[in-house]
């Protein structure tokens, strides 16, 4: 008789649990919103998110028009990074502020709020997002939005022609993804000639570099390293008058930085100087603070949808706390936070929360912040002229 369960060997049953890995997720891929009326529309389509790739073809295409061909250029200058670009209709200046905020048409996005669907369309989440060249009030606002929604960092210009001016504006924002910076870059265009002059130098969005650089310094060092004091490529000077000094904060760059305003200096090279963002919350006011927020947020959110749906065992609740605690130890020896720690409370998870299918794990972080105020103190003495004769005689 056969015996379909009898068997005369060993059996292998395979348990996939224990501690998985958390990829950190992606910080460099840049969301850029502009213009390019003289474009191959057929590559960039109105209101719909494009994947760049190649710059040299998305260069070819895109004409001589508009804010998108130099704030390509300025970002390809700084780095090879990911560009999800998002073409707007320019229009007349009173419909500019809604084609680049966009909205929903018919069940589609539009404007900057396209960028929301490129991870569905094109499998990657722009997290480095700008306007440069376009970012007026009411788009900023609407950048430090939409920052929030993909949990990315917006980069946006300072209004004003004054230090006072820039100082004033910075006022008017309190959202911790934002970063304004102030004044603008100059820069050699050739095709600016002679708009721009005989000598072919414009003025060219700080924001457009600031995206370039910001991929750069994600794929160089770290998300946990901020914008500032790190050498810009490609410009030739600044637009406005910044009175800077390393050792005063009485300066046009020190006012500016006291209101949490990036500005621009030249020392052994062009600079951004200023790490803060225009978050009401101190605890980050840091660029470097807010970005470790968003990447730990994700990677371990994003690293735990396996455990979703599995059954609720306390061997599922210690595997998640072996595999976080473990991806805090490994960002902590590489430098990106000073420590962290997850944790399973009682006080949170009772029996009710548990019984339908509800689990907390808390976890803590401590991000890593810039050196920004380095004191030294120096003191004159004469006590060195204790051993002199000594001194003398040895020699």
């Amino acid at each position: 008789m056969y015996h379909p369960n009898q068997h005369h060997g060993v059996r292998v049953y395979e348990v996939s649990e224990g501690t998985r890995t958390m990829p950190v997720v992606s910080t460099s891929v840049i969301g850029l919103v502009g213009t390019a009326p003289d474009c191959l529309p057929s590559q960039f389509p109105l209101n719909t998110p494009v994947l760049v790739t190649n710059p040299v073809f998305s260069l070819s295409v895109l004409g001589q028009q508009g804010t998108l061909r130099p704030t390509l250029q300025a970002i390809y200058e700084q780095c090879q990074a990911l560009v999800v670009v998002v073409r707007v209709d320019p229009g007349d200046p009173p419909n500019q502020n809604a084609a680049v905020i966009g909205g929903s048409v018919d069940g589609q996005y539009t404007g900057m709020q396209a960028l929301l669907t490129a991870r569905a369309k094109l499998g990657v989440t722009p997290r480095i997002l700008g306007a440069p060249g376009l970012d007026s009030h009411p788009v900023t606002v609407a950048l430090a939005t939409l920052a929030q929604k993909l949990h990315g960092f917006a980069y946006a210009a300072a209004q004003g022609d004054t230090v006072t001016a820039a100082t004033a504006y910075r006022e008017q924002f309190s959202a911790r993804e934002l970063m304004l910076l102030w004044p603008n870059w100059k820069k050699f265009d050739p095709n600016a000639i002679p708009d721009a002059g005989p000598d072919g130098i414009r003025e060219a969005p700080a924001t457009a570099y600031a995206l370039g650089l910001r991929a750069r310094i994600d794929q160089e060092y770290g998300w946990h390293k901020t914008i500032s004091n790190v050498p810009v490529n490609g410009v030739l000077g600044i637009s406005r008058d910044v009175f800077w000094d390393l050792q005063s904060p009485d300066t046009d760059a020190g006012v500016l930085n006291s209101a949490d305003v990036t500005t621009l200096i030249q020392s052994n090279g062009y600079r951004f100087w200023g790490s803060h963002t225009t978050s009401s919350n101190p605890l980050f006011a840091f660029e470097s603070a807010t970005r470790t927020g968003q990447v730990l947020a994700d990677t371990i959110a994003e690293g735990h949808m396996w455990a979703i749906d599995k059954p609720l065992h306390p061997s599922l609740v210690r595997d998640m706390l072996e595999g976080i605690n473990a991806k805090l130890r490994e960002l902590k020896t590489g430098g990106y936070i000073l420590d962290g720690r997850a944790w399973y409370s009682e006080d949170v998870n009772s029996t009710q929360s548990l019984k339908n299918g509800r689990l907390a794990i808390d976890y803590d972080y401590t991000p890593v912040p810039p050196l920004e105020d380095l004191t030294f103190t120096q003191r004159i003495t004469d006590r060195y002229f204790a051993d002199f004769a000594m001194r003398v005689a040895t020699n």
